[in-house]
């Protein structure tokens, strides 16, 4: 799939979604299922998450500038926040109506809710479909997250139609209760990654010694310091380090080592770096320093 269809694609999916949401929203409180109600609040996030990615699709294309140096990759991680805080207070409105109907038991429309299923089935499984051959980090993580849907939407559809042979009324708002902490427990998770890249932790499946080794392997590197790497949004990452070099007796032993630096970080997904080199004379004032 080309690259100037995902915001095509993500523009389809977020309408879908949010159309669907708002029928959902109304629907769930006409035949009085509090599963349907928690998943249209779950749907409102991703409503959130899926309006976000689309202009950030938009807006990630612009090229850095002298305001943000770094581009505006970054500002996904707002999205990812807004997303999160959106489905924690819908998440906790959800657990206390669920808790209220399995204490005090109320009818739900059955019928009802087998349409309501279906719909929430194809919608979500062609929006899903839709961004299935994205190339994008954001279309592949909002498809999976479309396809998480689709099998909530499966199990309302199973105790909708339990519901239509059985009036047990602790089922719709036991299937709320596991529905929303699922949900929640992936929202937490994402929201503690997206804290972390603002914290500038190390990206994941990356060793800042891993690199340092590979650097001291290379001729005239005598030692390396200030070694740096942080994440933009994620997907792009940074990295600077100050490289102390020995026995450099000529400009293109120089030029050799930063060729070799370069190889090396170009098997990483590096979006910028920058390399400071120091010669055998030369005092670095940050050598001391707490890294």
């Amino acid at each position: 799939m080309p690259h100037h269809h995902s915001g095509k694609n993500l523009k389809i999916a977020f309408l879908l979604n949010l159309g669907f949401t708002i029928l959902e929203l109304f629907g769930g409180f006409y035949v009085n299922s509090i599963a349907i109600i928690s998943d249209a609040i779950h749907d409102l996030g991703d409503s959130f998450s899926l309006g976000t990615s689309w202009y950030l699709d938009k807006k990630s294309k612009r090229k850095a500038d002298t305001t943000y140096t770094f581009g505006y990759a970054r500002f996904s991680l707002l999205g990812a926040v807004i997303n999160s805080l959106v489905l924690i207070g819908g998440s906790i409105y959800v657990i206390t109506e669920a808790f209220g109907r399995i204490l005090e038991p109320q009818h739900a429309d059955a019928k009802g809710m087998v349409i309501f299923a279906l719909i929430g089935v194809a919608v979500n499984g062609y929006a899903a479909w839709k961004l299935s051959g994205g190339k994008s980090m954001n279309e592949k993580v909002v498809s999976w997250h479309l396809i998480e849907d689709v099998l909530g939407w499966v199990a309302v559809l199973i105790v909708a139609i339990i519901l239509n042979f059985k009036d047990i009324h602790y089922l719709d708002p036991a299937l709320s209760l596991l529905i929303t902490c699922y949900i929640l427990w992936n929202v937490i998770k994402r929201l503690k990654e997206t804290v972390f890249i603002f914290l500038q932790k190390i990206p994941p499946n990356m060793s800042v010694k891993d690199i340092e080794q590979k650097m001291l392997t290379i001729e005239f590197v005598d030692s390396l310091h200030h070694t740096h790497i942080w994440s933009l949004e994620g997907e792009n990452h940074v990295f600077t380090t100050h490289v102390k070099l020995k026995d450099i007796k000529t400009f293109s032993q120089l030029m050799d080592v930063k060729e070799k630096v370069k190889q090396i970080l170009s098997k990483y997904p590096f979006r910028h770096y920058t390399i400071e080199t120091e010669l055998d004379d030369e005092t670095c004032d940050l050598l001391h320093e707490t890294k």
